[in-house]
């Protein structure tokens, strides 16, 4: 849901829809059930641009919000994958005093979030380009799905095979199952049981992780909220190490042929990761998440091509009894998309994503992302298994380890390095720190 100005002319938004449908192979994919199995398969253009366009200036405030809802979970209800119906998009007009809404619905099952930044740049960019009066010219496509899943398949018989005692080693890692509550109850573990809780970094903090903490241990962003992360559950369940499932973009730069960075997709990896973390200083935490973190081959993407696309039916049934109860992604900055183009406003929430009977896949939900400034952690759990003062003091436990590993990273004067850093020279962190210490004196003889 976005907002857009009061004078986007609908006329031209279906016509840059139309050629969104034409330019992306995905969002005309279509799905069909054979027995146990599911095609897909891409079709030609709908006849029918799937737009819609509500008038509600003659409403309040609150009764617009209340329509918008309704249509918003009418429209999802009427995706169909067997037909190839799964995109809609809706234009709300507000009236003339405040900006419009633009309502994207696009099935799971063709966009990621990497996808819905380039549908929002080709959104901005056809628009600005036919309200000119030019003709429409998006950037080149990249690579098919339908070549990446060819090329995948194969790989999954031959290259991933190699990483298959790293991924089976991640079940070794001692942990515990989650504290409850109430009695765990299969049948609760639904989305309509589902709750939040949501906490935020301010912007100054916000931009102290983005900036200030990568240099003093050479980090990602996603080493610094995992040692959190770890270290706010150990207060919880009194254990250093946590198995978590770690989601990632999926884009992996596999084959010298393929060039994933515009196609339009579902990509997203899933995969276990075992974090341990030391008893001891917050430096020493990072360094080790960091270093277990590296130690992911491909950054993860070999778990589900073994899992679900390796023909031994061995290696599936050893990959499927990973049994992590909590998940964790980072989807990145959404600010930038939108501070680029002048057609695009503030993105707004909605959270009927999903019906409510669906099943979750894990007890906990991490996720996090950078919007208007700001890092956003929201902590999705189940109200029938956890009360919520249980989530807001593991969530709270977050924030306090996150801002100390930033306070620290802020503190120190000299960078520090990891043995991933230095990957060719195979040290362990004992031996490079005494090897880079020799140098440090060396210089500081030189100096005097």
């Amino acid at each position: 849901m976005l907002e857009v100005p009061s004078d986007l002319q609908p006329e031209l938004l279906l016509e840059v829809v139309q050629k969104l449908l034409v330019h992306h192979d995905a969002l005309l994919s279509q799905f069909v059930q054979e027995g146990e199995n599911w095609q897909q398969i891409h079709t030609d253009v709908q006849a029918t641009v799937p737009l819609s366009i509500f008038d509600l200036s003659h409403l309040s405030p609150a009764a617009q919000e209340t329509t918008i809802k309704a249509k918003d979970t009418q429209l999802q209800a009427s995706l169909d994958l067997a037909t190839g119906e799964i995109a809609k998009v809706a234009l709300f007009q507000l009236g003339k005093n405040q900006p419009n809404c633009l309502l994207f619905i696009i099935h799971h099952l063709a966009v990621d979030g990497v996808s819905w930044r380039i549908l929002l740049e080709d959104l901005a960019t056809a628009y600005q380009q036919i309200s000119r009066g030019q003709a429409i010219k998006l950037p080149e496509k990249t690579t098919s799905w339908q070549y990446w899943s060819d090329r995948l398949t194969e790989y999954a018989q031959t290259q991933a095979v190699k990483e298959l005692d790293y991924w089976v080693n991640q079940s070794n890692i001692s942990t515990k199952t989650l504290p409850v509550d109430y009695p765990a109850v299969a049948e609760n573990n639904t989305l309509a049981s589902t709750a939040s809780v949501l906490l935020a970094l301010n912007e100054q903090q916000t931009r102290a992780l983005l900036q200030d903490v990568p240099s003093a241990y050479n980090t990602q962003i996603n080493d610094v909220l995992l040692t959190a992360l770890v270290q706010s559950f150990a207060q919880w369940t009194g254990e250093n190490s946590l198995l978590i499932d770690l989601e990632g973009h999926g884009r992996e730069d596999l084959f010298e042929d393929v060039d994933l960075s515009r196609t339009v997709g579902w990509f997203t990896t899933l995969f276990p990761v075992g974090l341990e973390i030391p008893e001891n200083q917050p430096g020493e935490a990072l360094k080790s998440v960091k270093e277990q973190l590296r130690s992911i081959p491909n950054r993860g993407i070999g778990y589900g091509v073994l899992r679900y696309l390796n023909a031994d039916t061995s290696i599936r049934e050893k990959l499927a009894s990973l049994p992590a109860q909590v998940s964790f992604n980072y989807l990145g900055q959404f600010d930038q998309v939108l501070k680029a183009s002048s057609v695009l406003g503030e993105a707004k929430e909605f959270k009927s994503e999903q019906s409510g009977l669906n099943r979750r896949s894990h007890i906990l939900g991490i996720s996090g992302l950078i919007r208007s400034g700001k890092l956003e952690m929201t902590w999705a759990y189940i109200d029938k298994i956890h009360k919520r003062d249980t989530i807001e003091r593991l969530a709270s436990g977050f924030m306090e380890a996150l801002t100390t590993l930033i306070d620290h990273c802020q503190s120190k004067d000299e960078q520090s390095y990891t043995p991933s850093d230095f990957s060719a020279a195979k040290l362990n962190q004992k031996q490079l720190d005494k090897f880079l210490a020799k140098i440090n004196k060396k210089k500081q003889i030189g100096n005097g």
